[in-house]
């Protein structure tokens, strides 16, 4: 019955096509400002807890949740480059729109095929940018697009390596000269400690101390992972 009535449905013209897209993709840029936001925001709560860390000297606890800190900010910069993107395809879909009344029909865009190709490899708006490329596909706006790789760099070792870079910084402007008083060989040190090795030799974090247990430290790490998701 559904295929019947998909028959039936008129289609829409070029020019509710390319509106109907961009109302998607101001939806889908909200979609991601609110997330940016909630991640802000639960930032502010874990900033506290290392605060609270660095004044017990306890730069084990600190460097744990600094390292969520900069996971989360590296998420809030590639939402904004995904809503970025989007941005971009919208502004190309709207050029195309006075193409689209002079000749009737949409033409192909290899912008808006090289940003829809990009962005279907960002986790955040994968499926979405899936569901446009069958519809821009089907529409000849773009050619079909087949990649389901999703990047995965926020898991990757250089991304690791670079976290690790980047946590004393984060460390020295949230704790402040509470991190910096103390003793340099020591707050490195404990800054560098290496993770333990579990018995079947895999590498797993240390626990920090300095968070009450470790099911707190657990709960912010879980809500920080879930407003980046």
């Amino acid at each position: 019955m559904e295929k019947v009535m998909n028959i039936l449905k008129p289609k829409p013209n070029p020019q509710q096509q390319l509106r109907d897209w961009q109302r998607r993709l101001r939806q889908e840029c909200r979609n991601i400002e609110r997330q940016i936001r909630d991640i802000q925001r639960e930032e502010k709560s874990v900033q506290k807890a290392i605060r609270e860390a660095a004044k017990r000297n306890d730069m084990v606890s600190a460097k744990a949740l600094a390292k969520e800190i900069v996971r989360s900010r590296k998420t809030v910069t590639r939402l904004s480059e995904n809503k970025a993107q989007l941005n971009s395809i919208s502004m190309h879909l709207g050029e195309s729109v006075a193409i689209a009344r002079t000749v009737g029909h949409l033409s192909k865009s290899a912008d808006v095929m090289k940003l829809v190709n990009n962005l279907m490899k960002a986790p955040e708006v994968a499926t979405t940018m899936q569901e446009f490329n069958k519809e821009m596909t089907k529409a000849g706006v773009i050619e079909e697009i087949v990649n389901d790789a999703v990047d995965s760099a926020l898991d990757s070792e250089d991304m690791e390596e670079e976290i690790e870079e980047e946590v004393d910084k984060v460390l020295t402007a949230i704790a402040g000269e509470t991190a910096a008083e103390l003793p340099e060989a020591i707050r490195k040190e404990i800054i560098k400690q290496p993770a333990q090795t579990s018995e079947n030799g895999q590498e797993e974090e240390a626990i920090p101390e300095g968070v009450d247990d470790e099911e707190e430290l657990e709960e912010i790490r879980a809500r920080l992972a879930k407003v980046r998701s």
